[in-house]
């Protein structure tokens, strides 16, 4: 199976989203609450639907043990691209607002929830502002983020890292699993 992915690029309202004017977005994606598979569905339509933004490819989806606290249930990831005209920040408050509409409380820090939308890259740009940090601080040794990014970008070299190859190569599996399923970004349903 290979990674989704649309042929033109077009926003939710119709206008051709064009590379040379939008940044190349990677967004990780993950749940473990209220049917983790349908969480990340609804999240990629929602996704498809941002202003001056397109879908271009959505991972597969990978189940991997929960980081923090204990007994939470497994994650489903998968790492989605965009290529959008929003700005880094107005980016952010929109996958805010997709996760509150999913239900995401945040109650315990690295907690169980319904559906986490983290920038993991925005085009080529180092940000450290008091609410968003890209690249994703953590995302060199997360597997489960590594693995989905390079199925749809492996040539990938984020900035200030190494590139996808070489950081996939020193981060430990952690019991990653690629799972029978994929996002097809094409259904509306």
């Amino acid at each position: 199976m290979s990674a989704s992915r649309v042929a033109a690029l077009a926003s939710a309202d119709g206008r051709a989203v064009a590379e040379a004017d939008a940044a190349r977005v990677f967004v990780g994606l993950g749940s473990n609450l209220d049917d983790p598979a349908r969480q990340l569905r609804c999240a990629c339509r929602a996704l498809a639907r941002l202003p001056d933004t397109a879908l271009v490819a959505v991972s597969p989806l990978y189940r991997n043990p929960a980081i923090g606290p204990a007994g939470q249930p497994d994650f489903l990831n998968a790492v989605a691209q965009l290529q959008t005209r929003l700005p880094p920040l107005s980016l952010l408050d929109a996958l805010q607002a997709i996760e509150l509409s999913q239900g995401r409380r945040r109650e315990q820090h690295w907690g169980a929830r319904t559906l986490d939308l983290d920038i993991l890259l925005y085009g080529q740009e180092a940000l450290t502002l008091p609410r968003l940090c890209v690249p994703h601080p953590h995302m060199a040794q997360r597997r489960f983020v590594l693995q989905p990014l390079h199925d749809i970008a492996p040539a990938l070299q984020p900035p200030g890292l190494a590139p996808l190859p070489v950081l996939l190569a020193h981060c430990p599996e952690h019991g990653l699993e690629r799972i029978d399923e994929e996002i097809d970004i094409h259904d509306d349903a």
